[in-house]
């Protein structure tokens, strides 16, 4: 009997099937053995997804929207009050989660994109553009970050697209040096020499064969960027450079509501207003550190003792 054409073509689209089923077996099975720490970490995040993406659906009230009572109490038609000017807490710590999570993961992305380049290409390099790149990468990390970051906004001014790049450009020199240094390993093995005695050009190499072989510290590196991205930007909000009003952010509203927590001996609530953003921060970079570490032990190679 003669293999036809159609045959080939379904035993590769099942050949194709059982390599994805196993795929998903195997995420599946890590999963389950993730410690619950990881758990935590995952479902954790998964809220703070939802609720970021479907802000305007689970938000009772417009972001910015005003109420004639600032500072009420706490209850039914305010779940958490109203700051000092009547805006309802409530749906900005919602506005707030979309607000600051998706400027921190454009900014970690993008400082991952110019960090990670770079670090490619001085690892493969490593003769005059090398050396160029790093004692520029060292200049720039010899300065705090914080108050570079404060200087820069008070020039460029404290728009979103201000705070993202300059956030990203400070952080990427992190991001160079981790990408270097285990990228560095990778370049001098043979089968990257015979790529590049191939002729095969530097994107394709550090795409193809470098970039796959150090992705478990990238990516365990990609989440402890975010997390202090995500503070950097809470930070700097609450300082007055950052996100800037009516836009809800965590970190203004810490410090629009401070004032609160001297009146906690008379109202207990109304003093907790400031504590639920910092909370909100809080619980969030512990899920990504929970996260980041099973996904290290994970791909090191270590194995649990029982």
């Amino acid at each position: 009997m003669t293999d036809t054409p159609e045959t080939y073509s379904a035993a590769a689209e099942v050949s194709f099937v059982r390599k994805r089923r196993t795929r998903w077996e195997r995420i599946w099975l890590a999963l389950k053995k993730a410690p619950v720490s990881a758990w935590f970490g995952m479902v954790v995040v998964g809220i703070y997804v939802i609720v970021a993406v479907f802000a305007p659906l689970i938000a009772p009230y417009g972001e910015a929207e005003i109420f004639p009572v600032p500072n009420a109490p706490w209850g039914a038609e305010h779940v958490f009050g109203t700051d000092q000017i009547g805006r309802d807490v409530f749906s900005r710590l919602i506005y707030g989660a979309r607000n600051t999570m998706g400027i921190a993961l454009a900014t970690t992305v993008l400082s991952f994109l110019i960090g990670g380049s770079l670090g490619l290409i001085a690892a493969i390099n490593r003769g005059w553009l090398d050396q160029l790149i790093s004692r520029g990468v060292d200049v720039l990390m010899a300065i705090p970050s914080l108050i570079f970051a404060l200087m820069l906004l008070s020039i460029f001014g404290s728009s979103v697209p201000s705070l993202i790049m300059i956030i990203a450009v400070l952080d990427s020199t992190r991001v160079f040096r981790l990408t270097r240094a285990v990228a560095v390993n990778v370049a001098v093995m043979d089968y990257v020499e015979a790529a590049r005695l191939r002729g095969e050009g530097l994107g394709w190499v550090m795409r193809r064969e470098i970039l796959p072989n150090i992705m478990p510290p990238m990516v365990a590196e990609f989440g402890l960027r975010f997390s202090f991205v995500f503070l950097t930007i809470a930070a700097l909000s609450f300082l007055g450079v950052g996100i800037q009003p009516p836009t809800a952010d965590w970190g203004s509203m810490v410090r629009e509501n401070a004032s609160l927590i001297q009146f906690a001996q008379y109202d207990l609530k109304a003093g907790l207003t400031p504590l639920l953003p910092a909370g909100a921060i809080a619980l969030l970079t512990v899920a990504v550190n929970f996260i980041v570490d099973w996904f290290l032990h994970k791909t090191s190679g270590l194995r649990d003792e029982h």
